[in-house]
């Protein structure tokens, strides 16, 4: 009976392991690099969250599963730094196609962890540059249940260096829908100033994904409740 019960309980949480649900990099190639794209001249985009400065880009909750969010990971850089300088993270999660008009399911403003130097940004000519040293900027955050759909993050960043925060685009330079705002302004997609492509931007979403029982499981998971009861009617008469 305890091991029936054992399964019910399984079908019912269909829990797993905390972990990455969702990486958007990368952040750096196999070399600890953030290369230039060619004809690129944005180094990285500016977040300052204090300046009012944000960025965002999008995920995806794939159908039939539901995911608890219990930390983000974001990724920058603040040039001459030389250490970890970065201090608090302003984030939301937001729901639907777009990020202006989108439902705010959760938000906040995060004391941020030191996740290790990731590698540094630098241009084709400056490969050994280590003036931009990319750091993983971890943000626990209070747990959040996100069911299947398109969500959106944004982010700004602060930071105890003279110069930045600065977002740097994922190192294999792809084009996507990664956005910026500035002072209060409505988003907008990411060009880069000199060769007029779009960008992605590292993160990840971090915590656990349960499964949505199919009708199939929710019928096993009646029936094993019903043996429990019935064996508990059993034990009572006994």
């Amino acid at each position: 009976m305890k091991k029936i019960a054992f399964a019910v309980l399984a079908l019912v949480t269909g829990v797993a392991n905390a972990g990455v649900l969702f990486n958007n990099g990368p952040v750096v190639d196999g070399d600890g690099k953030s290369i230039l794209a060619p004809d690129a001249s944005t180094l990285g985009f500016g977040n300052q969250s204090d300046a009012g400065n944000f960025v965002a880009d999008d995920f995806n909750v794939t159908a039939g599963k539901s995911w608890n969010v219990s930390s983000l990971s974001f990724y920058g850089y603040q040039t001459n730094a030389g250490k970890f300088t970065f201090t608090s993270a302003t984030w939301s999660i937001v729901s639907g196609d777009d990020v202006n008009t989108g439902k705010v399911v959760a938000s906040g403003t995060s004391a941020v962890t030191n996740g290790g130097l990731a590698g540094y940004r630098v241009t084709d000519t400056t490969l050994n540059n280590k003036q931009r040293g990319i750091y993983q900027i971890n943000a626990d955050i209070a747990d959040v249940t996100l069911g299947s759909g398109h969500y959106w993050l944004t982010w700004g960043v602060t930071g105890t260096a003279a110069s930045g925060p600065w977002q740097p685009p994922t190192s294999d330079a792809r084009e996507g829908n990664a956005a910026q705002t500035g002072a209060g302004l409505p988003f907008t997609t990411l060009f880069d100033d000199n060769n007029g492509l779009t960008s992605e931007l590292p993160f990840t979403v971090n915590g656990t994904v349960v499964a949505v029982p199919e009708p199939e499981t929710y019928a096993m998971m009646l029936g094993g409740l019903g043996l429990i009861a019935l064996a508990r009617r059993r034990a009572r008469r006994g």
